[in-house]
């Protein structure tokens, strides 16, 4: 029997698999029905402090080889979230609450509200790709991740998570910047910055004419990202996210340097089934190579 259980900064996981932000992260219930259905972790959609509505339609376009979104972040702000967040917590369900803001104080706000509302670690999207003055819009800039991720840290004790985005030329130099601001651990990779043309209309198909490009066609990239970040030797845990499908894709994540790994789009294209599956994959992966424990995975390629 294979021991596929993993920690990161002091949070128990029964397997390496987590709800990545966006998919079913909307309700209560629904992040119970992906638990429920092998997820050891659940990431809450991105919440900020007010309402958002976000872009108009058309907002998603399935592609040959993933999904192209530009959703806006639309939320229904956190005192309006907080209902379905309670549903969850109350049933000791580890919940990583993904928040997004404008400026360090907006961060620090929601990151406290989370907190003292149960969740077991604050996810920071300073990564999304198609939302302005957020996102990756300050997070492509290494002393706002930093100054972002500092004072987040020096107003609560829980562990505290960077998503990153790839939409970078030096992926490190941000990771770099949110280990030293305090992190707890760094999460790779966001969307990738892409576009959607119609040839018959002749202009873009989003509304907002940029979008986040997900799916099967982003792995090498996150396994890149989340490579680069392991040879840094930044001192802590990875969790990586892209493309992820099966059980060979965890195992590649984890030789590439991660600890855990967020599913999203898999989602999307095969319901919340898809946590069984690839975990039942990785079992089989791990007995047939002869792998006793996830721990003998973590960083092997490097």
């Amino acid at each position: 029997m294979v021991d596929i259980t993993t920690e990161l900064a002091g949070i128990k996981l029964k397997n390496p698999t987590i709800l990545a932000s966006g998919v079913l992260g909307e309700t209560g219930s629904s992040l119970k029905k992906v638990f429920r259905a092998g997820a050891a972790a659940l990431t809450t959609k991105s919440i900020g402090l007010e309402p958002r509505d976000g872009h108009t339609n058309p907002t998603i376009v399935e592609l040959e080889f993933g999904i192209l979104n530009a959703m806006g972040l639309p939320n229904p702000g956190i005192e309006m979230y907080l209902d379905e967040l309670r549903e969850v917590v109350k049933d000791g369900f580890p919940v990583i609450g993904s928040i997004f803001g404008k400026d360090p104080n907006e961060f620090s706000k929601l990151a406290g509200i989370m907190a003292d509302n149960g969740v077991s670690a604050i996810e920071l999207n300073l990564s999304c790709p198609h939302a302005l003055g957020y996102g990756a819009e300050l997070g492509a800039i290494p002393e706002m991740v930093k100054t972002i991720t500092e004072q987040v840290k020096n107003t609560m004790t829980k562990p505290v998570f960077v998503k990153l985005t790839p939409n970078t030329s030096d992926i490190v130099a941000l990771g770099n910047a949110a280990v030293k601001g305090g992190c707890d651990g760094l999460v790779a990779i966001n969307t990738v910055k892409g576009m959607a043309l119609s040839p018959e209309l002749g202009k873009p198909i989003l509304s907002n004419k940029i979008g986040g490009y997900s799916g099967p066609a982003i792995k090498p990239i996150g396994l890149r990202c989340v490579y680069e970040l392991g040879t840094a030797g930044l001192g802590v845990p990875i969790i990586g996210v892209g493309g992820i499908s099966s059980g060979k894709d965890i195992a590649e994540y984890l030789m590439a340097g991660a600890t855990a790994v967020q599913i999203g789009t898999a989602v999307y294209y095969h319901g919340v089934d898809i946590f069984t599956a690839v975990i039942t994959e990785l079992k089989e992966f791990m007995t047939m190579h002869e792998f006793k424990n996830i721990q003998e995975l973590i960083g092997l390629a490097i």
